[in-house]
C-alpha cells in the first residue's frame, strides 16, 4: 500500500527537480521516491547489514558451502 506525503520546498528547488525529472523521463514523484529510498539505504545500517549477509549467503550457497560447514568454521575460529 502506498500513502501520500505532502512536503514544502523552495520554488526554485521544485523547478529544478521538475526539469531533472523530465530530462530523465520520470515524474517528479518518481524522482522524490528514488531520492528518499537512496537516502534510507545510505543511512539504515540494519538494512545494509541484512543486504550484506544476504549477498554473502548467496555467494557461499553458489559455491556449495552448507550451513553446517559455516557453523564448523565459526566454531573453529572461536576456539583460536
Amino acid at each position: 500500500m502506498t500513502t501520500q506525503m505532502i512536503i514544502r520546498i523552495d520554488d526554485e528547488v521544485k523547478n529544478r527537480l521538475n526539469r531533472l525529472a523530465r530530462n530523465e523521463g520520470k515524474t517528479t514523484s518518481e524522482m522524490v521516491r528514488e531520492l528518499i529510498e537512496e537516502r534510507i539505504k545510505e543511512r539504515d545500517i540494519g538494512a545494509y547489514i541484512d543486504n550484506l549477509w544476504g549477498r554473502i549467503g548467496r555467494k557461499l550457497k553458489s559455491k556449495g558451502v552448507t550451513p553446517v560447514a559455516i557453523d564448523k568454521a565459526i566454531k573453529s575460529a572461536r576456539k583460536k
